[in-house]
């Protein structure tokens, strides 16, 4: 009976430190989570203000900006590193992958000039798209002239400015792997997806989506749903802005990821989808066909082109 007191008081303290420890927890989560609840939401409210280009480009950051402070925060406390890399990985880095960002003891390799001369020339042709071709097509082919302006951004931006960056952070040692690893070589829908297009936003997925849940749903599920939450928020950034065309980013990520599961089965596997000559037509076929699902013509007519003639583009 002398024990048993000492006991108790000692099971209600671990109780207790459980309890604290576990409202530490969720209190941490929460706060990395803040900025995703609400800062999107406060951009929707504001979308009667804003011409439809402004609220497409606010949301995107909004939404970006959300998801670098949620990726820094899991890992902050995790990796030793120097206070400015922290400033340098939320404010002047595109990519998501936080981990290696931030880590003091990971050295990057000094890129090769022929990177450079690749993100230089990627840059310009980009310019040239943008600013130069576009007012050489026909001003009755809008549709034409909002693509190849498009074309211009993304190479302008994810193939050109990014990838400086990601060469100027390197060459100061820092770990940022490019967002764009040359996707026109995949020779699988899996490689262009998992490996070579937008790494920014397949670490962000494989770290918040995937690997949460593959060993419950599986990893054909979990690869699937990426592509839904995928569908999901380029509808939020393209069809709302245009207010018009809701669904069809969704489908178009929903085709891609029927497109996985084909290359995967065994009949897949079985004619070479995921390899090869082949491969790469699958490939094409399913990320390039459909691509007017995604950039829909009501996006390229409301957003797109309105923010060419505010950029001085047309």
């Amino acid at each position: 009976m002398k024990h048993a007191c000492p006991r108790e008081n000692e099971t209600t303290l671990d109780e207790a430190e459980r309890i604290e420890s576990a409202s530490v927890v969720l209190s941490s989560a929460w706060m990395g989570c803040l900025p995703i609840l609400f800062l999107p939401l406060m951009v929707v409210v504001l979308r009667p203000r804003l011409v439809p280009w402004e609220f497409m480009w606010i949301l995107a950051v909004s939404i970006f900006l959300s998801l670098k402070w949620l990726t820094w925060w899991r890992v902050r406390n995790r990796v030793t590193h120097r206070p400015w890399r922290s400033a340098a990985y939320l404010l002047a880095w595109p990519g998501m992958d936080a981990e290696a960002f931030l880590d003091d003891a990971q050295r990057a390799p000094p890129p090769s000039a022929l990177a450079w001369l690749w993100a230089i020339l990627n840059t310009a042709f980009g310019v040239a798209l943008l600013w130069f071709v576009t007012r050489t097509i026909p001003q009755q082919q809008r549709l034409l002239r909002g693509w190849i302006g498009m074309l211009g951004l993304i190479l302008l931006l994810h193939f050109g400015t990014f990838q400086i960056m990601a060469l100027m952070w390197q060459r100061l040692g820092v770990q940022a792997k490019p967002i764009m690893s040359a996707p026109l070589r995949s020779t699988s829908l899996g490689e262009f997806w998992g490996k070579r297009w937008n790494l920014g936003f397949r670490q962000l997925a494989h770290e918040l989506i995937f690997h949460p849940l593959h060993r419950t749903l599986g990893a054909g599920a979990a690869g699937f749903l990426v592509f839904v939450v995928s569908g999901l928020i380029h509808d939020l950034v393209i069809s709302l802005p245009a207010g018009a065309g809701y669904g069809l980013p969704t489908s178009y990520f929903l085709l891609q990821g029927v497109g996985m599961t084909v290359e995967h089965s065994e009949f897949g596997r079985r004619i070479g989808l995921g390899r090869g000559v082949l491969g790469w037509f699958f490939m094409a076929a399913f990320v390039a066909g459909p691509a007017f699902w995604l950039f829909h013509p009501w996006f390229v007519e409301r957003v797109i082109l309105p923010f060419m003639q505010a950029i001085h583009a047309l």
